[in-house]
């Protein structure tokens, strides 16, 4: 039966084209390396195991990389049938985040390259920080330039983070100017190495604002001894304290004051095609509850918007008119989006936000 087998094997390979006959076949025991986590500017150094799978010998005879931050290593000499070698790619990466790379491998004998691929993330002290730096002030970079404290009830000490990457090849001690008394800043580490990620912790004193409501301010980073405020190192604060409201039994629930809005959208948008100057629009709200509501505050994010309330205490049943006014001039000044924050009594829902399209 072996016989037969080996005669029949002969005679199959005698039909075969002669360039099938003998040609080596390259391929990769692993084609995409998952490397993980890899420290900025800390070079990584990859291996592929590459095996002729084919019935003869073949060569590498180029390596392309997808990008100039990866240097490949290869062996030139020729691989028999059925051998494998190293492939060694040393990659040092220059850009924090996630990233996948390709080298693309020639042999001999072939015009279609075998693709190689690795993908991880890069990270700056091996910190857990994966998100991106989209805020641009030169010699750093930003997560974020727009700080909210939502929801803080007197008392609460929120904690808010800035992630900063020195984006120089100098080491950097970063400082925000301009703090309110209600607002400190930690910084992790003080003194921030080239390439690296640090970030500082914004600490708000809840005791110290000065109402219940929107509180908003300006602060600023100083990239260099000696900065300047301007527009661009300028960090949006913001906070909204909810009022104390009173503990009320379940049947005192029943008649607590509810607000009622209208609609919690305000569409700018067809009269901002009309008119390029200011528009307003009116918004009814209402009180559903039992007994009286109490508006402590309406405000707005930015200054595009202003507003004007007809009455602050609204009975039973009884309604009260919003006029919202939109200065389109300002709109175009404005990195928020303009919103309408109204805080009241209502125990279910003392805060509401309306947003505004334009």
């Amino acid at each position: 039966m072996r016989r037969i087998s080996i005669i029949i094997n002969v005679c199959l390979a005698a039909l075969l084209p002669t360039g099938m006959l003998a040609q080596g076949r390259l391929v990769a025991e692993s084609e995409v390396l998952n490397v993980g986590e890899i420290l900025y500017q800390s070079p990584r150094t990859l291996t592929y195991r590459l095996v002729n799978r084919g019935n003869a010998a073949t060569s590498i005879t180029s390596v392309v990389p997808s990008c100039g931050c990866t240097q490949v290593k290869c062996p030139t000499a020729p691989i028999p049938a059925g051998e494998a070698v190293e492939l060694t790619a040393i990659f040092d990466a220059r850009t924090l985040g996630t990233f996948q790379k390709e080298i693309e491998v020639y042999a001999d004998g072939t015009s279609e390259p075998l693709y190689l691929t690795f993908q991880g993330r890069v990270v700056a002290d091996a910190s857990d920080y994966s998100g991106t730096f989209p805020v641009d002030m030169g010699t750093v970079k930003l997560s974020t330039a727009d700080i909210e404290f939502d929801d803080v009830n007197m008392g609460d000490r929120p904690e808010a983070n800035i992630m900063v990457l020195n984006n120089t090849r100098n080491t950097l001690r970063p400082q925000l100017m301009h703090l309110p008394s209600y607002l400190t800043a930690t910084y992790h580490p003080e003194q921030l190495a080239a390439g690296r990620v640090g970030r500082i912790a914004l600490k708000l004193n809840t005791e110290r604002l000065l109402g219940y409501g929107l509180t908003q301010t300006t602060i600023y980073m100083a990239r260099q001894l000696g900065d300047k405020v301007s527009s661009d190192n300028e960090i949006d604060i913001s906070a909204v304290l909810l009022p104390k409201l009173p503990k009320r039994t379940a049947e005192q629930m029943t008649k607590a004051p509810a607000l009622i809005v209208e609609a919690d959208t305000i569409d700018f948008a067809p009269q901002l095609q009309k008119h390029h100057g200011k528009v307003k629009q009116t918004i009814t709200i209402g009180n559903a509850g039992q007994t009286p509501l109490t508006v402590y505050s309406v405000q707005v994010y930015g200054n595009a918007l202003t507003v004007k309330l007809s009455e602050r205490k609204i009975k039973p049943d009884g309604k009260a008119k919003l006029v919202v006014t939109l200065d389109a001039e300002r709109l175009h000044r404005q990195k928020k989006e303009p919103r309408v924050l109204i805080i009241t009594d209502d125990p279910r829902h003392p805060k509401t936000i309306l947003t505004c399209k334009h």
